[in-house]
């Protein structure tokens, strides 16, 4: 035993050391112009100090259509980010020599060293699929990914407020999993059923086969599980949500905390009160009949384009651009740019917006007549 926590002190020391060396003003003056980060991760890709990133160290490919992966981030993103359950981290990673970003919501307990992500596989010929399909087809253990950044508003409240809810519904749909089931593992692991509150749980899938942590949700202690399948009978709940499925699950909960397809949360909207919703679904826009025809002016890049009505950031990758973008669907804010002038309008709102010099989500917005874009 005394060796055990010998060896135990030595790893620690030496890390701490390492951490230290590998921070220092000398080191960084001695491995100018690229930065110590440029040499460490020759030894091991997640040794840096300024880029944060992660190693996978588990794959489980338990369903037909998803793969879990186990990830261990870097000090540069622990030091900098926690990740409450229900919020997203965006991952990046390098597929034919370009960098893509997407969005994905953990399924670990809040806290946790390591983070779980269940990615879903796509249609092909999906942009917002790209880096989905990646990972399902090639994630292996030791492979490495970028993390860039955490967000989300879509969190538990303060259960330790008088006023927090006891009796709390959970509504999942596909992938829409991992964001509740983090909520759920963290009140199961914080005594929420054990202290006097309540804990239903609906999950929608296509089939048993496909229905991600099945196995787990039916043995986890005082919790009332129901599983609907939209393509087999077999199901503890028939149809679509509604009151039935309800009331088989908790009448008149304190709270409803939903993550799926838009026609999920619209129906739970319906019949549910002090509902808290997130949908992974992009929105829905075709490209309209008379475009504005405007002038599109990535002021940035020294390119211009005609408006055709799609949104900014497919007219930016048309154009030969590769502006950084996460989920697509207005979500991550990774494509966040300013205007600098001109009107554009939400995808995701409708509104419509003239101010100048203004941050804005290129991904769901569209031009309304010319527009100047820092690019």
């Amino acid at each position: 035993m005394f060796t055990q926590r010998s060896q135990t002190s030595r790893r620690s020391f030496a890390k701490t050391f390492r951490d230290r060396i590998l921070g220092s003003d000398l080191v960084d003056l001695l491995t100018g112009p690229h930065g110590v980060d440029r040499y460490t991760e020759l030894v091991d890709p997640t040794w840096t100090q300024g880029d944060a990133r992660a190693k996978v160290v588990d794959v489980r490919r338990s369903t037909p259509r998803s793969v879990t992966l186990t990830l261990t981030p870097n000090k540069s993103f622990t030091a900098k980010h926690a990740v409450k359950a229900g919020q997203f981290v965006n991952v990046a990673v390098e597929i034919d020599g370009r960098w893509h970003t997407r969005c994905y919501s953990p399924a670990n307990v809040e806290g946790s060293a390591d983070l779980e992500l269940t990615i879903g596989r796509h249609g092909t010929g999906s942009e917002a699929g790209l880096v989905s399909n990646y990972l399902y087809e090639q994630a292996r253990p030791g492979m490495v990914v970028g993390l860039a950044g955490v967000g989300g508003d879509f969190v538990l409240p303060d259960l330790e407020d008088s006023a927090s809810p006891r009796r709390i519904l959970f509504v999942s749909g596909g992938s829409g999993i991992t964001p509740v089931l983090a909520m759920l593992r963290t009140l199961v692991a914080q005594g929420h059923t054990r202290n006097g509150g309540e804990i239903a749980f609906i999950h929608y899938a296509r089939t048993p086969a496909e229905a991600c942590y099945r196995d787990e949700l039916h043995a986890m202690p005082g919790v009332r599980v129901l599983h609907g399948y939209t393509r087999s009978g077999r199901g503890d709940l028939e149809g679509r949500f509604g009151p039935r499925h309800l009331a088989a699950a908790m009448e008149s909960p304190d709270a409803v905390f939903v993550c799926g397809p838009n026609t999920l949360i619209e129906a739970v909207r319906e019949h549910c009160q002090n509902v808290y919703a997130e949908s992974f679904v992009p929105p829905t826009a075709s490209v309209p009949s008379n475009p504005s025809g405007g002038r599109i002016t990535f002021a940035d890049s020294g390119v211009d384009v005609t408006d055709d009505g799609r949104s900014l950031l497919e007219q930016a990758e048309s154009a030969g651009l590769t502006p950084q973008n996460g989920c697509r669907m207005g979500i991550c804010h990774t494509c966040t740019r300013r205007k600098v002038s001109g009107t554009v309008r939400s995808l995701t709102t409708g509104a419509v917006s003239t101010a100048p010099d203004e941050d804005i989500q290129i991904c769901v917005s569209v031009p309304v007549g010319d527009v100047d874009l820092s690019l």
